[in-house]
């Protein structure tokens, strides 16, 4: 990676802090809550003096029957962070290290967070990081949005389960939609609009309706393309789209730049066309993969084998196109066969 790559992503991460509210995690993780009976939970994105993925799961150790919880942040404050544990049972080589009483107010009582300096400065990437990653089960955050394919390519390359927040726009990423398209990790349940505290700095103001200070004075973010990504099953993933449209000649042209059929709304799916359909990329907020099979994306950077079989234009090989207008991005799919 070059330097200025580099530069520019170092600074990225520094407008990348935007919190979670707990309600938005809760309305998620309560889909997820028997996977994480007897599990080594980490949260490697988050201060638990502030993060609300930290709070969830203290406020709900006891009754999630957690084994462990671990959470571990960046810090550029002179290269120093730490890492925080809460324990079902607590190690011995812990009992006289600090410890941190979190959540005094809910009034519920929590075992300790044991506070352990870390030599670095906590960044997911560190090898102290990777070394609570590979002992952990779970792993739940919501990761710096300008590094989500390289977090997304740890977590892969260790093979570890997770549910983590990210953007929409990373669904048709060359690092991600592979993944969706061979079933390694799918959307979560929720998708759409999510509200952020982020950081009270001048560079995290923005004009319009989608920035705002709170009555303490707090700064606010809005955005409307969040998702979340897991690969832990959950009911949404087995829902069938209901079909209801016959397919007609008129109504579904094929692209000129595809061997496909363009289809403008998900609603609209024919359900007797067996052929390869081009439908919205929310679909992939609904994918079912016993209905569909993922054939690839409308995306010069596709260059599987099943997409250039696709490809009828040389010359145009990016987004589809319908009488030479071209079309918004559309992911390729094509009913599973019995």
């Amino acid at each position: 990676m070059s330097l200025n790559s580099n530069l520019h992503k170092a600074k990225a991460v520094k407008n990348d802090e935007f919190y979670t509210q707990i309600s938005d995690i809760e309305n998620e993780l309560k889909n997820y809550e028997k996977y994480f009976k007897g599990k080594h939970i980490f949260c490697n994105c988050d201060d638990p003096e502030f993060s609300n993925f930290w709070r969830y799961f203290a406020l709900n150790f006891k009754r999630l029957d957690i084994k462990r919880l671990t959470s571990t942040h960046y810090s550029d404050d002179n290269g120093k962070s730490y890492r925080m544990d809460m324990f079902k049972e607590v190690p011995k080589e812990y009992l006289k290290r600090q410890t941190f009483m979190t959540l005094e107010e809910s009034g519920i009582e929590l075992p300790l967070g044991y506070i352990t300096q870390l030599e670095g400065n906590g960044d997911f990437r560190s090898d102290e990081s990777i070394t609570i990653l590979e002992e952990s089960d779970i792993v739940v955050t919501n990761p710096p949005f300008s590094l989500f394919g390289d977090y997304v390519t740890q977590l892969m390359e260790y093979n570890k389960k997770f549910i983590i927040l990210g953007s929409q726009n990373a669904l048709t990423t060359n690092q991600i939609f592979p993944l969706l398209k061979d079933n390694k990790l799918w959307a979560g349940v929720y998708a759409g609009n999510m509200k952020f505290r982020v950081p009270n700095r001048d560079e995290y103001k923005r004009a319009g309706a989608r920035f705002w200070i709170d009555d303490k004075g707090d700064y606010w973010r809005s955005l409307g393309n969040i998702c979340w990504f897991t690969n832990l099953d959950h009911y949404k993933r087995h829902e069938n789209i209901i079909l209801y449209k016959k397919y007609n000649d008129d109504e579904y042209p094929v692209f000129d730049n595809y061997n496909a059929i363009n289809v403008d709304k998900i609603s609209d799916i024919p359900e007797d066309y067996t052929g390869v359909m081009g439908v919205p990329v929310t679909y992939l907020y609904k994918h079912n993969p016993s209905q569909f099979d993922i054939v690839g994306q409308t995306h010069s950077g596709d260059k599987s084998l099943e997409v250039e079989s696709l490809r009828t234009s040389p010359s145009n090989r990016h987004r589809g196109m319908i009488n030479g207008v071209q079309k918004y991005a559309r992911v390729l799919i094509r009913r599973k066969q019995p």
